[in-house]
């Protein structure tokens, strides 16, 4: 036999795992903290995980949470450890680029919190490229 055989489309069982009462709780939170739509987060997170992760995502996502209190504040404000290891959104090098360029913002003036805001903003931007 020569043809594969796991050739499924896998969308749907993705989708109900990401429906489910912790992933859709994750998934608000994330949403809501990056000011990005519900459907469009699942959606890339249907795209781009596979089945193994997307399981996990709520432990995975709990844990990053709880690791936010070691990161330095603007770290942490930016959840740079938690989009990046925990639940992968982009990469390590985009949020050192990102980080930097907040941290850069602070240096010339600009509040904690404007510049946090910018680098979700940031955040966002790559992530729905």
């Amino acid at each position: 036999m020569t043809a594969f055989m796991y050739e499924k489309d896998l969308s749907a069982m993705k989708y109900a795992i990401l429906t489910s009462t912790r992933h859709d709780r994750m998934i608000r939170e994330i949403a809501a903290e990056l000011d990005i739509p519900q459907i469009r987060l699942r959606k890339l997170m249907m795209d781009r995980f596979d089945m193994m992760l997307l399981e996990n995502l709520p432990a995975r996502y709990d844990q990053g949470k709880n690791s936010r209190k070691t990161e330095n504040p603007v770290e942490k404000d930016l959840g740079a450890g938690l989009y990046t290891r925990a639940i992968p959104l982009i990469s390590s090098s985009e949020m050192g680029k990102i980080t930097e360029q907040v941290q850069t913002l602070i240096r010339e003036g600009t509040s904690e919190h404007e510049a946090v805001v910018a680098g979700r903003k940031m955040i966002r931007g790559v992530i729905l490229q």
